[in-house]
Parts: C-alpha cells; sequence; structure tokens
C-alpha cells in the first residue's frame, strides 16, 4: 500500500484500535472515501467533506445549508450586476500569512482547470468576471442581475498562492502545498486505510472541538457497524437501513437521522439515437433508440413501484418522489407527486409506442455509492421485466461507474444528486439544461435530456431578483422537466448516522460526516 505523509507533527498513531477510554480523536468510518485531498478535484460529499476541515470557502453553509459567513466576513449587492464581498482581516493560513483577494483570484485561475477531473468546483466560477478592490475586497460581476452569487461562493475552497503555485493533485495528496485554513492541518493519507489530521491550535476562527481527526474507510456495511460496536471507531455514516432499528435498541449506540437534499434518480439516455444497451429482444440495436419516445420513459416511470423500494429496501429510510427538489427546499413544488404505480398502464404505454412485446435494456448503477444502490437497481430490473421489458443489471464499484457514464453508452443508469450550493435550482441548472459549456449550464446532464421550454425557464429563474418570480419560474421549470421526463425520480435519501454512547452528531441535508458535527455529550 501506497504511504502519503506529511511531517506535520511528531509521533501518529497509526492503527486504529479498541479505545474504550475517552481521548480527543475522533475516528470515523465512512462508506466512501475521498478521491483526493486536492480541495478541487472531485466536487462530491466525500471529497467536500475533508476539504471542510483543512480549508474554508467565502461563504459556508450549516447543517441545514443555510449561508454563514467563512472567509468572508460580509456580502452585498454593489450595482444590478456586481456584488462586493469582504474578506476577514483576521484570517490566516496555516503557516501564519493573511489570506487575501490575491488567493481568491488564484483560486479562480487554477480551480475549473484541475487535470484529470470530471466535475471540479471551479464551473462555479464561469460566467463571471472579478476585480480586485483592495487585499480585502473584491467585486464579482455578471452579464445580468444574479441572485445566488452567494450560493455559487459556498463551494469551492480557497487555497494558497504562495503554496498552490505549482501544486498538483498529486503534491496535495502527498502533503506538498497542502496548507489550508481551516481549523484541522493535514497529516497523511493512506488510500484505503486512512486520512489524518490534526488540531491547528492557531486557527483564527473557533477552535476545532478534537485533537486529532481519523477517517477510516469501511466500505462494508457490516465490517463498518462491527467497526462501531467494537469501539474501534466512534461515528460511522451510511448507517445500513436493514440494521437501524435494531442499532436504535442497542444501549452501546446513539442513531442520528435526518432528511437529505440528495434525490436518487434514474438516467434514461435520451439523447442518442443508437445505444448499444437498448436492443430487441435477439440483442440487435434498435433504431431508433425507444428511449427516446416519451411514452416509453412515462411506461418505466409508471412500472416503478417507489412505495416499494422506500418501505421494502430502504426499510423507510426515504421519502417517495415525484421531482429532483426536496420538501423545505426552496423550489419544491407540493403539487409534483410521484408517479403513481400502474404496470398495466405501462404496458399500454409501450404498445402505443410500438413495443407491444418490449426489449431489451441494461440497469447500471453503482454498488458503493448510494444507500443501498445495487439493490435499488435490482428490484427495477424486476418492475421492468413485468412489463416486458428484459432488464440486465450491471452493478459496478463507483470508480469504475463513474467512468462508464462518462461516455454515455449506457441505456438506464442509476444516479444521485444533492445540491451543490444548497439552493433548489441547483438540479435545474446542473442537471436538466441542456448541455452548454459556454454558460456553464447542465454539466451534470448525463442522459442528454434537451427541452427548449426547460432552457429558457431555467435561465429566466437564474436571472431573477424577486424570490416570488423565481419560485414561480423554478416550479414550471421543473414542471416541464418532469412532465417529459428528463430523468424518472425515484427517492429523496434519509441520512442516517451511528455513534458511540457519549457522542452526539448533528445529521447535515448535505450527507457530509465533519468532525465539528459530533460534539460529546
Amino acid at each position: 500500500m501506497r504511504k502519503l505523509t506529511i511531517g506535520l507533527v511528531g509521533a501518529v498513531v497509526l492503527a486504529v484500535a479498541a479505545a474504550p477510554a475517552w481521548s480527543d480523536t475522533l475516528t470515523i468510518g465512512v462508506r466512501v472515501e475521498t478521491s483526493s485531498v486536492d480541495p478541487h478535484f472531485f466536487n462530491s460529499p466525500p471529497n467536500r467533506q475533508i476539504s471542510d476541515h483543512i480549508f474554508n470557502r467565502l461563504v459556508r453553509r450549516d447543517a441545514n445549508e443555510r449561508l454563514q459567513p467563512d472567509l468572508a466576513e460580509s456580502w452585498k449587492p454593489a450595482g444590478d450586476k456586481t456584488w462586493e464581498f469582504k474578506l476577514r482581516k483576521d484570517a490566516k493560513w496555516q503557516d501564519g500569512s493573511p489570506i487575501t483577494v490575491d488567493d481568491f483570484l488564484f483560486t479562480v485561475e487554477r480551480s475549473p482547470n484541475v487535470p484529470g477531473s470530471a466535475s471540479t468546483p471551479g464551473r462555479f466560477y464561469k460566467n463571471k468576471k472579478f476585480k480586485k478592490i483592495d487585499d480585502h475586497t473584491v467585486h464579482i460581476m455578471t452579464e445580468k442581475p444574479y441572485p445566488l452569487m452567494p450560493n455559487d461562493m459556498s463551494v469551492a475552497h480557497l487555497i494558497s498562492l504562495k503554496h498552490g503555485k505549482g501544486t498538483t493533485t498529486e503534491d496535495y495528496n502527498k502533503g506538498k502545498g497542502t496548507v489550508g485554513s481551516g481549523p484541522y492541518k493535514f497529516v497523511e493519507w493512506v488510500p484505503g486505510d486512512r486520512l489524518v489530521m490534526v488540531k491547528d491550535p492557531n486557527y483564527w476562527g473557533d477552535k476545532a472541538k478534537w485533537d486529532k481527526v481519523v477517517y477510516k474507510p469501511i466500505k462494508s456495511d457490516p465490517s463498518r457497524v462491527a467497526a462501531l460496536l467494537s469501539g474501534a471507531v466512534d461515528l460511522i455514516d451510511f448507517v445500513p437501513t436493514q440494521d437501524a432499528p435494531d442499532l436504535k435498541k442497542n444501549a452501546k449506540v446513539r442513531v442520528w437521522s435526518g432528511p437529505s437534499n440528495r434525490i436518487i434518480h434514474m438516467w434514461t439516455n435520451v439523447g442518442r439515437s443508437v445505444v448499444e444497451e437498448v436492443t430487441d429482444k435477439a440483442g440487435k440495436p434498435i433504431r431508433p433508440n425507444p428511449i427516446r419516445d416519451w411514452r416509453v420513459r412515462k411506461a418505466i416511470s409508471m412500472a416503478i413501484d417507489r412505495n416499494a423500494i422506500v418501505n421494502r429496501v430502504m426499510q423507510g429510510s426515504a421519502i417517495a418522489a415525484g421531482q429532483m427538489i426536496p420538501p423545505g427546499n426552496h423550489g419544491h413544488d407540493p403539487a409534483i407527486k410521484a408517479e403513481a404505480f400502474d404496470p398495466e398502464g405501462a404496458k399500454k404505454l409501450l404498445a402505443q409506442a410500438g413495443y407491444p412485446d418490449g426489449f431489451q435494456v441494461v440497469v447500471n448503477g453503482p454498488n458503493d455509492r448510494y444507500v443501498n444502490d445495487a439493490k435499488i437497481v435490482e428490484t427495477i430490473a424486476g418492475f421492468l421485466s413485468r412489463i416486458g421489458i428484459k432488464a440486465r443489471v450491471l452493478a459496478v464499484p463507483k470508480s469504475v461507474y463513474f467512468s462508464r457514464m462518462a461516455k454515455g453508452h449506457f441505456g438506464l443508469a442509476l444516479m444521485g444528486y444533492g445540491s451543490d450550493t444548497g439552493d433548489g435550482s441547483s438540479s435545474l441548472n446542473n442537471m436538466m439544461h441542456s448541455q452548454s459549456k459556454g454558460l456553464g449550464l447542465g454539466a451534470v446532464n448525463r442522459g442528454y435530456f434537451s427541452n427548449r421550454t426547460v432552457d429558457e425557464l431555467t435561465k429566466k429563474a437564474l436571472y431573477e431578483l424577486d424570490q416570488a418570480k423565481r419560485e414561480k419560474l423554478l416550479f414550471q421549470a421543473y414542471g416541464e422537466a418532469m412532465k417529459d421526463l428528463g430523468t424518472i425520480p425515484l427517492h429523496w435519501q434519509v441520512n442516517v448516522w451511528a455513534s458511540r454512547p457519549g457522542i452526539r452528531y448533528e445529521p447535515r441535508k448535505d450527507e457530509q460526516t465533519v468532525a465539528e458535527g459530533a460534539t460529546k455529550e
């Protein structure tokens, strides 16, 4: 196993053993390991939860996704098309040097251009111009009035110009240049085994609650639970839904749960006229791709019993969905209900579309990314078989899965999406709008969905300052996108954590498992 290390502290305890006595070390067992220590390499919850300890953003979001000051002590409009952000004068990098607008401008330059990254947070700097007013004041300008600027500034973590110039992702992983501004200092990352951080005693903000934090990747659900019960770890995420009821009764465990902003949905490949994973019953390609027909997508949606998935597969730890935005978030339309289970109606639609005997399709999914992901894919394949669609399941590790999805040859694909910015428009901008690199929209539109009405409403909502008018536009855009079934929503996850007695954890809507959310009772 390759060891990545930096000597920020003297002796570091490398092995994590069961420790019955209290210590100031918090050991966290996580299902999904970060893919890099580079804060700009991949914009995902497992990566962001590591970066949040070592680095800061201009604006942060609390457990309920409310915006809070971080490196920016304040922000305000400075004209119709300009926002002004004031950086803290007391904020320091971990080497003691001041944080200035120059560091922010370097972050703006570097973050969208990280080699090998499929999804950098730098896309939130697109279509913006930046002007340094002084060392601690920056103006950000757009072509049109833009209400979501503070939300966009809550995504990318700032890096040091002094230490980041010329620093590669591999350098960050080894600790070279990994000088942040956060409450914890990076110590080492041993991929597949541990990531270690220690408290920065000179942190400019509220002091860290723990002297040391150790992240232990434990992919196996039973092994993660066993590690908690044995005392090898203090806190775990992604508590298996089938184990949660018994764990709640166990005096040696505390269980914490809360709603997620993550929608689990099924991408339908509507963008390609021929898809190698969509064939007739004899295995021959179908021209044109039947999934491009709205009636086929509607039949697939009607064939899925969402309540069965919620109650049986998810053991109640989910909420059936008919749209992308969860209840309680801006843009959620209570009038849009989850699709009713209607297999007979689905068969009729297939026949109307010209496929009375169905066809064959591969139902793809990861087997180590979302809660019960492989089981969900298998269940959906079973539902499809009942309406005459012969479905083959392909569930693979996330590292393989997302690489395959990027090539666009799939038929149906299980995906999850949680808001990057905490705003209800996030999935609309990134998933439902046609792919448009120039505008920075449709960045994760994996199904190549394109609807002119959705695009027009999305752009209007993006620049509407009046919140009531903006919400109405979001309702209209999501209503059209869900009617056209650009993707098929299934359910919103309910996040579940478990800890040792004496440790309280504050559930987060963004799924992140962070040390500062864990406190001693």
